[in-house]
């Protein structure tokens, strides 16, 4: 067997030293792009493989940001994290995804992993943790941003909007068509935990209004998916057949609510309003289109993304003060309330 190919080894075959070779690897500002490319290209040659843990030890960096998220095939979840990656990628910072499954103690249990990994920096989704995850990043001397959020008490830094005030325009926007028997569709617990900030927020925004605000209507555990909306439709439509308007947690509950509408012969919106959150793809191509609220995820990424940079930069927005940056969600309003 062939003994591994080192980093002198290229060095001496590119003609430079073995720091040059290091920081052609790492795209240091010192090395010219030609030099890089030639030493990048007999690398290749070789068959060098370059040694991050090495060079991890040695600088004290690992290069990379870990995020927990609370699903992995929510789509406004993977437009966050693509949006950071994509400004991350710039500074060679790399992404470590976790995720939670809706569940605070699992997600205590992956911040604890991350912290052994010592990543630059941890993202979290939401503002609600247990007091072991705080205590943990409190101590870990690194940046930790909270987003999909604004929590009265928060670790460090912020980016995100309320989830609760969301549903201010979205019931404003009901009533202002003449309905007032309004449902709310979304979770039996209060695991997703933002989904529990929007029932508030709609139950704040009806009594706001002096309206009733109990058409609760629980939908199973979070998330909570197309048939789950479907299924809960069904229930408010026999329990409370003169209910004008719905508004349910997601986008997809909402899809589910629309197409038991179809099957029972409900008209929507003639006969009952139906709305949604997360502006996903569904909502602008189903029928009849689906009124809804953009949280604008990719905007919640790239400035989380962007702060990263900032802090690890030690520039401005690395000053010590927490930094809150408020996303304003955007009311779309589709062919399902007019």
């Amino acid at each position: 067997m062939q003994r591994a190919v080192t980093m002198k080894d290229v060095a001496h075959k590119a003609g430079v030293s073995v720091m040059t070779v290091s920081r052609a690897f790492k795209q240091h500002a010192s090395v010219g792009e030609e030099t890089r490319k030639r030493i990048l290209r007999i690398a290749e040659d070789l068959g060098y493989v370059f040694d991050s843990n090495a060079a991890t030890f040695r600088s004290q960096r690992t290069g990379f940001v870990a995020v927990a998220i609370p699903s992995i095939n929510n789509a406004n979840f993977a437009d966050t994290v693509g949006a950071m990656s994509e400004v991350l990628k710039k500074a060679d910072l790399q992404v470590l995804l976790g995720y939670s499954n809706y569940d605070i103690q699992e997600e205590e249990v992956i911040v604890e992993q991350f912290l052994r990994r010592r990543p630059e920096a941890i993202v979290l989704t939401g503002g609600r943790h247990t007091e072991r995850t705080r205590r943990l990043l409190d101590r870990a001397n690194i940046p930790v941003i909270e987003t999909w959020d604004l929590p009265e008490d928060p670790i460090d830094h912020v980016v995100g909007f309320s989830n609760a005030a969301t549903m201010h325009d979205l019931v404003g926007h009901l009533v202002a068509s003449g309905r007032t028997r309004i449902a709310f569709i979304g979770g039996d617990t209060d695991g997703d935990t933002r989904g529990a900030d929007r029932r508030r927020g709609f139950i704040r925004a009806m009594e706001e209004r002096s309206l009733s605000a109990d058409r609760l209507i629980g939908a199973g555990d979070p998330p909570i998916s197309m048939r789950e909306g479907a299924d809960a439709m069904s229930r408010l439509l026999e329990d409370l057949p003169d209910t004008q308007a719905v508004i349910c947690v997601s986008d997809l509950s909402a899809f589910g609510a629309l197409t038991e509408c179809a099957r029972k012969g409900v008209k929507v919106p003639e006969d009952v309003a139906v709305a949604g959150f997360g502006a996903y793809d569904i909502s602008s191509i189903c029928v009849p289109t689906l009124t809804t609220v953009n949280p604008r995820p990719e905007e919640i990424g790239r400035r989380t993304g962007e702060l990263i940079r900032s802090l690890l930069r030690g520039d401005g927005a690395g000053s010590g003060v927490p930094v809150r940056i408020g996303i304003e969600p955007e009311l779309s309003i589709g062919e399902s309330s007019t």
